[in-house]
């Protein structure tokens, strides 16, 4: 039986037009399960949440490209994300979770397919970190293909993981905005880690998760602020996606129409927008 509450009932049309090509740079496909079971191992269950279901809620808020992440519930096992894939037709990306005993051949076919990414966990919820060794396999495995890795940490884990961030030799993409802790400051120790790696050229953050960072949910003031600092500090690597259908989480739950509106808030330049929306995930996702 699912475990988590799902995503929001009622979304509502965002007050504002995206731009053409917009994208969600972060979402999940969950199920069906009678189709694509979840995985034994999975340490959450959250009810089916298929691709329909994500297509239904980017025609509401008008985008049209999309990144999927596979998400541990699914474990390795990427066939969920092989068929949302095929039908987006180009209009989709895949990050994929990769083992360091992943066939050299199912990575090839995986890029084949569409996915630009893997994605590595941090967060003990999750299981345990991979060790540098693994991570060292992982590298070996993706950077062939050129495929960034996505660190999901949260926390502290930013500052903790700094200089392994620094050491790889792939571009780096931050989930969440780093998972900071807001509760230590908008000045803290973990959001200057997250700032000085934006420095170095090849990290790039994902402005989604505002729900997981704001320390007053339902609002999600701070965590706007965190997002739109992130944006002067380095408006060319910097994404948006909604988190969609926001997993593994207790309790409040984001409207996706409030998030899009969060969106003039954090960028209110239209050009930085275009940029968050479309051109830097153009790039960073070798969209075609």
């Amino acid at each position: 039986m699912p475990d988590n509450p799902g995503p929001h009932p009622d979304p509502h049309p965002p007050s504002w037009a995206l731009p053409a090509r917009a994208c969600d740079a972060h979402c999940h496909v969950f199920g069906p399960v009678d189709r694509f079971p979840y995985a034994a191992d999975r340490t959450f269950t959250p009810p089916d949440s298929p691709l329909a279901d994500l297509q239904a809620l980017h025609r509401l808020l008008g985008v049209e490209r999309a990144v999927i992440v596979q998400s541990a519930v699914h474990g390795t096992d990427h066939a969920s994300l092989y068929s949302a894939l095929a039908d987006g037709a180009g209009r989709y990306r895949g990050v994929a979770l990769v083992r360091p005993d992943t066939d050299p051949a199912e990575v090839a076919r995986l890029h084949e397919a569409g996915v630009r990414g893997a994605r590595l966990h941090f967060t003990p919820h999750l299981g345990a970190a991979p060790t540098a060794d693994e991570i060292d396999a992982v590298v070996r495995l993706v950077a062939p293909h050129g495929w960034h890795l996505a660190l999901h940490v949260a926390g502290n884990g930013i500052a903790e993981h700094a200089e392994m961030v620094r050491s790889l030799p792939t571009r780096v993409v931050i989930d969440h905005m780093g998972r900071v802790d807001l509760t230590a400051g908008p000045r803290s120790p973990a959001v200057e880690s997250l700032r000085r790696l934006l420095d170095t050229g090849d990290v790039w953050v994902k402005l989604s998760g505002a729900d997981r960072v704001a320390t007053a949910p339902p609002s999600l003031a701070d965590a706007a602020d965190l997002a739109a600092l992130l944006v002067r500090s380095a408006p060319d690597r910097v994404l948006w996606g909604t988190d969609f259908p926001h997993p593994n989480v207790r309790g409040f739950v984001p409207d996706d129409g409030d998030l899009v509106d969060l969106l003039p808030k954090i960028a209110p330049d239209p050009a930085d927008r275009e940029r968050i929306l479309v051109d830097n995930p153009t790039t960073c996702f070798d969209f075609p």
